[in-house]
């Protein structure tokens, strides 16, 4: 909550409604056995108005009540729970408009089902509890759910980085240099950037930039490539453009104040994207690639080349675009990594539009399925190679078949681990008419699962555990069906 005062008028709201209710009461029976209006009553229960004295004193003598017990800031058992809430900054750090749901209505859930709200969130918090979700993660999640509400599409961002474009004379290509954007950076809006060492500071050796702003100084690691050093200029002129002020100031994320800052970064992030990733000819020459005939891998490297250096930046700028302008509606967009020395594969960044997709991250450390286009990739990458490849993935046990595309390089920003971005179109009646190639020879159609623990693949060659999840599944169906089955033979006995 805001303010003190915001608290002591929601609690007051809610205990007036719950007593309210206990009561079989509508709103116009209270109106009428108080003398006050309906709508001022409306505005006492949604937490904005707080009564005089001597509307207390009405209210509490027509509820049977106590003055005390009224205003008393003390919550009963059933809406206990939420006392922590109203208190901490959960409506301040999460913005609930950006999902279209206000405070108020929050709070008229809350209660008019205090007890099944309450049993919902405390299996939240349970859960949360038992797969380590801390408050990052779930701002990370809640982050997520903003973008594919929106089809990760930001027009208003869009235009405004149409409009620097057009202000500063830009050639959008990808020859755009590094020295431009600085020299936007420190001419007009007065930054200091400057090459660092950051080796002999030792651990920060992996950390690519650091701005102080008391000094407006950005502080760029030697050891970033053209593209890495580029997309972290664009993304400041971002920050600045977009007036972010609560922000991050280092990159890679090294901590976060609140869920604004991590909102933010992905607003600057977006605009560097669209910045050094022209919309229109991506559009152009992505709508040319998807109606050749023949999946050429060669073909989709030569179109993430005339763009980018950075696949991860092209793969990423696609989400943006392929369902708001091309009508490619379900897709996912994933990137995942494997350590040097090791086989263990994690899923770094996961993005689902329209809706949750098949393959997705897992936190019960179950193992990704192996036929996955971009987990073959990690496994077959050489040192210094760049390797791009697709496949139709069939899910099987969910009846749905997806076209993945995926890019493998090595990190070039850590220690040997290397990286796989892919994504995935939703193969359906809409979509296949707008891929040339989706019936090419040189396109092989795979069964995968998500994870080994799940899949119903039979003798899989690259299987790396056991369905033990599936088996479990089958076991407590063949339960029900004995169950069943009895039930029906005692009901003919009779």
């Amino acid at each position: 909550m805001n303010s003190d005062s915001d608290f002591i008028k929601t609690v007051f709201g809610l205990k007036l409604k719950q007593l309210r209710q206990k009561k079989n009461w509508s709103l116009q029976d209270l109106a009428v056995k108080t003398g006050l209006s309906k709508s001022y009553l409306n505005e006492i229960e949604n937490g904005k108005k707080y009564p005089k004295h001597d509307k207390i004193i009405q209210l509490s003598e027509s509820l049977g009540s106590t003055f005390d017990e009224l205003v008393s800031t003390k919550l009963d058992k059933s809406l206990a729970p939420f006392n922590e809430i109203l208190q901490s900054d959960f409506f301040k750090e999460v913005p609930l408009d950006l999902f279209g749901i206000s405070k108020n209505n929050l709070i008229s859930i809350i209660s008019d089902a205090p007890k099944k709200v309450t049993a919902f969130i405390n299996a939240l918090i349970e859960i949360s509890q038992n797969y380590n979700l801390g408050k990052e993660r779930f701002y990370f999640a809640v982050l997520r759910s903003f973008q594919e509400l929106y089809d990760n599409y930001f027009p208003e961002i869009e235009d405004k980085t149409a409009e620097f474009i057009k202000e500063n004379g830009l050639d959008i290509n990808k020859d755009l240099r590094a020295s431009v954007l600085e020299s936007i950076l420190t001419e007009k809006f007065h930054y200091s950037i400057r090459s660092e060492d950051f080796e002999q500071f030792g651990i920060l050796d992996n950390l690519r930039s650091l701005f102080v702003p008391e000094q407006k100084l950005l502080l760029l690691n030697r050891k970033l490539e053209k593209d890495q050093r580029t997309f972290i200029l664009a993304k400041e002129i971002g920050f600045n453009v977009l007036e972010l002020k609560i922000r991050p100031n280092t990159y890679s994320w090294l901590d976060f104040g609140s869920f604004e800052e991590i909102l933010n970064n992905f607003y600057a992030s977006y605009f560097a994207g669209a910045l050094l990733i022209s919309k229109e000819r991506t559009l152009e020459k992505t709508s040319d690639f998807l109606l050749q005939p023949t999946w050429e891998p060669k073909s989709f490297e030569e179109l993430i080349e005339s763009f980018t250096d950075s696949p991860e930046t092209f793969y990423y700028r696609l989400t943006n675009l392929l369902s708001s302008e091309l009508g490619i509606k379900d897709l996912f967009y994933l990137c995942l990594v494997k350590k040097k020395n090791s086989d263990k594969i994690q899923i770094l960044k996961e993005l689902h539009l329209n809706h949750q997709q098949a393959p997705h991250a897992n936190a019960m450390n179950e193992h990704y399925c192996r036929r996955w286009i971009a987990v073959k990739n990690l496994h077959h990458l050489k040192e210094n190679e760049t390797l791009t490849d697709a496949q139709i993935s069939h899910y099987k046990d969910q009846g749905v078949s997806y076209l993945v595309i995926s890019t493998s390089q090595k990190n070039p920003f850590s220690d040997g681990s290397n990286r796989s971005y892919c994504l995935g179109i939703l193969l359906n009646s809409q979509t296949i008419k707008k891929i040339g190639f989706i019936k090419s020879p040189t396109l092989k159609t795979i069964n995968v699962g998500v994870t080994c623990e799940s899949c119903s693949i039979p003798d899989c060659e690259v299987r790396q555990s056991p369905p033990v999840r599936l088996e479990k599944e089958h076991f407590n169906l063949s339960m029900k069906n004995a169950i069943e089955k009895i039930r029906k033979q005692m009901m003919s006995d009779e």
